[in-house]
């Protein structure tokens, strides 16, 4: 990163660096030199080695190159028509007449299919070195010793998921899980309603994955059923169960369905993307729990928070059982908090709905994606607060937002969330965290937030970050305006977001230059199919690779003036996946 004249001059004194290659001819001045204050991490990295024969700052300004420079290189007398005068510092007559026997210049690099660049040093036999690709190559190498190699791992803490197989559930006469099968007392539900006095009553039943055209309220949430067996959230051990999943329905005493844009009422198997990571899986089967509550309650905080909390009252009856059964371990996921040091650092700020209304999450509760002892983000004044990526992965987000079905990241999705999977797995960057920022009603409460989380990029000292949001119109308001706060930091940024033809950005700013689309409708709307056009595996490996090639200065090209599915199918194209599959009209094939 090439320094301005400010750094300049606070740096006269320090080593000078060429930040790029450099051709012959060139005048040197402060576009050309390296940021000082990135010197000891790049050390530390094993990208810089610096040179007891190199010049300061001070001393090359103004002179003209004899040779071509490769990038991250010492500035010596031997490249440079003149050397400046500095006091204290003796002047430099001539380069020396041959060079070390230790000093060794980078003479090729090929790509390896590890995702690391593989170099080889010409004049040290046998040394190789293996950088992260996107590294600025052509730094001299100097002295037998090397420095810890780039993207070595730290582990800070583990978590283990212990993924456990049931086949079958039953609305019975006890709540508890033998050989399998998980039963529950069907009169549980008298009891789970006097945990908030907004819910009139609830009802369970069981649906199979070969009986889903049957109909169904509008799907308000789904989530797994998930207990802390050893530690607390983001490490330790948890139980998930596979195979089974939670999910929440509801209407007020009226019967109207609990919704704002838009509602996923209408036949199962017509109303979810099944698979998606917030939704169910194909061959899962759901345990539906519906929920009524008081009349006009629907459209403000309390109604839907009321049947969130009678459900979750139902789920660790479940949980509780959970933590006892000694199940077959079908699979377990080991996950890993880490640090890779030399890396570019990254964050993925996600931002979550918090208008207030009807719109709220809840924080980091007692147990995986519970509602019981979180706190909502409304409640906190939506302020960016920073999990670790354990943390998201083992639940702690809780989905309360009732927004269209389509756009809806629901509690399931968190606990797989794939940009989450994706950047703490990807061995050339180093996630620090994942930041969670809610989105206020008002512009000022919009800007005011939005500034608090560009003071906490910047004091964190990323070198990249991707910033979701789900849903689209009033939100995009903040999502635009958290894009600016990381680029007029200096911080390469890349948005993702459903927009397509419905939700089109109606601001922004220069540098919302490189976003990904999510839309998976035809007709590019909210189609009111539950967990549709949200973040997928697919959408995370484009959005990497997106914030890879802007942090290592390849162009993006700007957008078309109007969304066209073709780009997103070249894109995947490039990161080797299949076209996207589109649904026709809203209707699953």
């Amino acid at each position: 990163m090439s320094i301005t004249k400010d750094t300049l001059n606070k740096h006269l004194k320090d080593p000078a660096i060429f930040c790029c290659r450099r051709d012959k001819g060139t005048v040197i001045g402060a576009a050309d030199l390296e940021d000082p204050t990135l010197f000891d991490d790049m050390v530390d990295a094993g990208l810089l080695t610096l040179s007891e024969d190199g010049l300061t700052i001070e001393q090359v300004l103004g002179s003209t190159l004899l040779t071509d420079v490769e990038a991250l290189m010492p500035i010596t007398a031997s490249v440079l028509d003149k050397v400046n005068d500095a006091a204290g510092v003796p002047r430099q007559e001539k380069a020396r007449e041959e060079a070390s026997a230790a000093e060794a210049v980078i003479a090729s690099s090929a790509s390896g299919g590890n995702g690391m660049i593989h170099v080889k040093i010409d004049k040290l036999e046998g040394l190789s070195l293996d950088i992260p690709v996107g590294t600025s190559l052509g730094s001299v190498i100097h002295g037998t010793a090397s420095a810890a190699p780039a993207g070595q791992k730290k582990i800070i803490r583990t978590l283990l998921k212990k993924h456990i197989k049931i086949t079958d559930v039953e609305i019975s006469n006890k709540t508890a899980i033998e050989n399998g099968k998980i039963f529950i007392d069907g009169d549980i539900v008298k009891k789970a309603v006097g945990e908030d006095a907004l819910c009139i009553s609830m009802a369970l039943d069981v649906i199979y994955p070969d009986k889903r055209h049957v109909y169904t309220d509008t799907i308000m949430d789904v989530c797994p059923i998930a207990t802390k067996v050893e530690g607390e959230l983001g490490e330790g051990v948890t139980k998930v169960v596979d195979g089974v999943v939670f999910m929440l329905t509801g209407v007020d005493e009226d019967g109207v369905q609990i919704h704002e844009f838009g509602s996923s009422e209408g036949y199962l198997d017509e109303k979810m993307y099944f698979g998606h990571p917030g939704c169910a899986d194909e061959g899962d089967i759901i345990i539906r729990c519906h929920a009524v509550i008081k009349r006009l309650t629907g459209m403000s905080r309390p109604g839907p928070f009321a049947a969130h909390t009678c459900e979750d009252f139902i789920i660790q009856a479940v949980r509780d059982e959970l933590k006892k059964y000694e199940g077959t371990v079908i699979r377990e996921e080991r996950c890993e908090d880490l640090r890779r040091k030399g890396n570019p650092r990254i964050v993925l700020v996600k931002e979550i709905m918090g208008q207030g209304a009807m719109h709220d999450n809840v924080l980091c509760p007692i147990e995986p994606c519970g509602v019981a002892g979180g706190q909502k983000n409304v409640d906190l004044g939506n302020v960016p607060i920073v999990l670790t990526p354990n943390q998201v992965r083992d639940g702690s987000i809780h989905a309360l937002t009732c927004i269209g079905p389509a756009t809806k990241e629901m509690t399931r999705h968190y606990i797989r969330e794939p940009l989450v999977e994706g950047l703490a797995q990807d061995e050339e960057l180093d996630l620090i965290g994942v930041i969670f920022v809610g989105s206020p009603q008002v512009n000022d409460e919009k800007l005011w937030v939005s500034e608090r989380l560009g003071s906490l990029l910047e004091s964190l000292d990323i070198d990249g970050c991707i910033i979701t949001t789900e849903g689209f119109g009033n939100n995009h308001i903040d999502f635009i305006q958290h894009i600016g706060q990381a680029g007029k930091r200096g911080i390469p940024v890349v948005g993702v977001s459903f927009c397509a033809y419905q939700g089109q950005l109606v601001v922004g700013n220069p540098y919302a230059d490189a976003m990904v689309e999510e839309n998976m409708d035809k007709g590019g709307f909210e189609n009111d199919v539950a967990g549709c056009s949200c973040v997928t595996k697919e959408v995370a490996i484009r959005a990497i690779q997106m914030l890879k090639n802007k942090m290592a200065g390849v162009a993006v090209l700007p957008a078309l003036k109007k969304w066209n599915n073709d780009v997103i199918n070249e894109n995947n194209a490039l990161v080797g996946l299949p076209d996207m599959e589109l649904l026709d009209n809203g209707t699953l094939h």
